[in-house]
């Protein structure tokens, strides 16, 4: 069990700390993003912060059990903001799926990380 743990925390890690570094590193696409979200871009550069936090917490979780919960629950409540924004929008599903799907192996990661702690 503990082997699907370290996968699928890798995996949301890794997606995490890209999408994380992209928002705070800014740019014309993530303004664009941002404003088309209706978030301020400063806002949306701490949810980038927010992710890349999390990513940390989901690998350091692989040794510390509280810690890789806590952190699993925290990107369950980030990826479902993020799917009701895209909602929110207006987005046509292939925009808010992605999240969604992350949202779902999220929860398995936290299921998992409970179990196995």
């Amino acid at each position: 069990m503990f082997v699907a743990v370290l996968v699928l925390s890798c995996l949301l890690a890794a997606v995490l700390l890209f999408s994380g570094a992209r928002k705070v590193a800014g740019g014309q696409a993530v303004t664009d993003e941002a404003a088309h979200l209706g978030i301020p871009v400063r806002g949306y550069r701490l949810v980038g912060v927010a992710e890349a936090a999390a990513a940390a917490g989901l690998l350091i979780g692989l040794a510390w059990a509280a810690l890789g919960v806590a952190a699993a629950a925290g990107v369950v409540l980030l990826l479902s903001g993020a799917v009701l924004s895209h909602l929110r929008a207006g987005d046509a599903a292939a925009r808010w799926a992605p999240a969604a799907v992350l949202a779902a192996l999220a929860v398995v990661t936290l299921l998992l990380r409970i179990a196995s702690a």
